[in-house]
């Protein structure tokens, strides 16, 4: 099997792909800011679920009645979420510069994590078959 074929690094390159496509598509958000009747985009995360084992789901338990359960559902705690969509502006163009900025720092955070995670595995795997 070629290094490039474990499921780990086929995982963060798409990972780090989506990331990469995501920027572009932020971008043009930002930069149609001002456009009439734009409204922006945003693209849905990959799924890893079906490409990683099984995953066991982990209940908390409950040694003392006084314990909050383990379980929320959301919307029905006391934690509701703040962000509603964003404001139309009377031209039609729903842009938020400052929601679009966040969402381009936080994506560019995320494929430096992704990044990182992948030199690291390819330098670990590269040890351990003595290519280093």
């Amino acid at each position: 099997m070629p290094i490039s074929g474990l499921p780990i690094l086929d995982m963060l390159r798409t990972k780090m792909q989506w990331h990469q496509e995501r920027q572009r598509v932020l971008a043009e958000n930002v930069a149609n800011a001002d456009t009439p009747n734009f409204r922006p985009v945003d693209l849905t995360p990959p799924e890893f679920e079906r490409r990683a084992p099984a995953a066991q789901t982990v209940a908390l338990q409950r040694t003392n009645q006084m314990h909050v359960g383990g379980a929320m559902s959301g919307g029905t705690g006391p934690f509701k979420s703040a962000r509603g969509g964003s404001e139309v502006r009377p031209a039609g163009n729903a842009v938020g510069l400052e929601e679009e900025m966040l969402k381009v720092a936080q994506n560019q955070m995320d494929y430096h994590a992704a990044a990182t995670l992948y030199s690291k595995s390819l330098g670990l795997v590269k040890t351990a078959i003595g290519k280093r």
